[in-house]
């Protein structure tokens, strides 16, 4: 998900109650919320990191890791105040213990959320390279952050009006969020059993989520040698269905042009739904998922 999404979550987390278990709650529970994307610096790299982003920092070695290096980074900022006299006298004394514990839940937030859509996630890195797709929402989905909104700013609306109940909006708004992300699985699961194909050709099926729309979905589909797609909505009804074409993944030349080009072995390892066009001797390599959505952002030229 984008990283106002995942700062909203730790924000939440926090108005929820557990911004009280310790001093630098707040900061702590946005700040892991956001910490595993801390590969998003090799985006750098261009087509390479595509091999690089939602791995090591996605996965169990990286849970366990950072939020001790986050917590042990919060009680140093904390103790350095103090030191130069610029820590903030209504500040609550630092709970280690707790803001550690406050680092894990928020931290582990952040794979939770990633995993809900269809760019993937290695969730085992290192141990296993293998993208994990949950499929059910759109990368930045206007439902799920006005839900989110809404619960941070009622909730401290009512905090800062010294209101005894300012944790409500925010459990409302979380439970309100997991019906919602549950939702979707259910509407992503049902649709990609849709039974409007062609029987000739038996496809792999995708429901991809759309922007706004949770109710819709891009179906994407693909034969061992032709593929295509259209629309369609939990209350029935179908969009147009695109022209079938060729895969063009048999094409003896990608073997022998991939070889030789980093970005293009780093496109094929993060690629779901790898196709090949041809334009005059150019070979070009794109994702079903993203095509029409993003332009040339995830596509590879392979030239002679």
């Amino acid at each position: 998900m984008d990283n106002l999404t995942h700062s909203l979550v730790g924000a939440l987390l926090g108005q929820m109650g557990l911004k009280r278990r310790s001093g630098l709650a707040m900061p702590t529970l946005i700040i892991a919320a956001n910490v595993p994307d801390i590969d998003a610096g090799c985006t750098v790299l261009g087509m390479v990191s595509l091999a690089m982003r939602r791995g090591v920092t996605h996965g169990p070695l990286a849970m366990l890791l950072l939020p001790l290096a986050l917590t042990g980074a919060m009680i140093a900022f904390d103790r350095w105040q103090t030191r130069r006299g610029t820590r903030p006298s209504d500040r609550a004394p630092l709970r280690p213990g707790w803001l550690l514990v406050l680092a894990y839940i928020a931290c582990l937030s952040h794979p939770l959320f990633d995993w809900m859509n269809s760019y993937g996630i290695r969730l085992l890195e290192p141990f296993s390279h293998r993208w994990f797709y949950g499929d059910a929402l759109f990368i930045v989905d206007p439902w799920l952050l006005a839900m989110l909104s809404a619960g941070v700013w009622w909730s401290r609306r009512r905090d800062r009006a010294g209101r005894a109940d300012w944790r409500t909006p925010a459990w409302t708004a979380f439970i309100g969020i997991a019906a919602y992300l549950l939702m979707n699985l259910g509407i992503s699961a049902h649709l990609a059993r849709y039974p409007g194909f062609d029987q000739r050709h038996p496809p792999v099926v995708i429901a991809n989520p759309v922007p706004l729309m949770f109710w819709r979905r891009e179906l994407l589909w693909r034969t061992e040698d032709v593929y295509g797609s259209f629309e369609v909505s939990l209350f029935g009804g179908e969009g147009v269905r695109s022209v079938y074409r060729p895969i063009g993944m048999n094409d003896l030349r990608i073997a022998q042009r991939v070889s030789g080009n980093p970005g293009a072995k780093a496109f094929l390892f993060w690629s779901r739904m790898p196709v090949a066009e041809l334009k005059g001797d150019t070979i070009v390599l794109r994702d079903q998922r993203f095509l029409g959505l993003t332009g040339g952002r995830f596509a590879v030229e392979l030239n002679p």
